[in-house]
């Protein structure tokens, strides 16, 4: 039996309509800001604060458009899922590391996924922006 987080993640897009994507201190793989609800934090308020704290995006929670709740792989730890609420960011971004992030990459939708990226995303989050007609932007 797989171990399960409960995390909150966002979806991010700058003006060339490319997807943020964050890596964590001491780990290898890409995925979105977000992170585990503190006790007594709904999914939308623990989005809102990881965004803040992760990269520097300020957002009211009742701004965020929820996408859906996934179940995938987790990226950074072995035979654990992640159960993810995932919510979009209206608007367009700039983004800066800070906290527990290493590094930012934005991700040019419809582009070949590398292999550094979370299963979340490749598995879920990219096919459901493909079927919403985002993946046509072009960077």
């Amino acid at each position: 039996m797989k171990n399960r987080i409960v995390v909150s993640a966002v979806c991010v897009f700058d003006k060339a309509g490319r997807l943020l994507t964050v890596r964590k201190r001491g780990t290898a793989m890409f995925m979105h800001p977000g992170g585990k609800p503190e006790a007594g934090e709904t999914a939308v308020q623990a989005a809102v604060r990881e965004l803040a704290e992760e990269v520097g995006i300020v957002l009211d929670p009742r701004e965020l458009q929820l996408m859906g709740v996934w179940i995938a792989d987790a990226a950074n730890e072995a035979a654990t899922d992640i159960e993810a609420t995932v919510f979009m960011a209206p608007g367009v971004w700039e983004a800066h590391p800070s906290a527990e992030i290493a590094e930012i990459r934005w991700l040019t939708l419809g582009s070949q996924p590398t292999r550094d990226l979370a299963p979340l995303l490749t598995d879920h989050i990219l096919p459901e922006l493909a079927r919403s007609g985002r993946m046509d932007t072009k960077a």
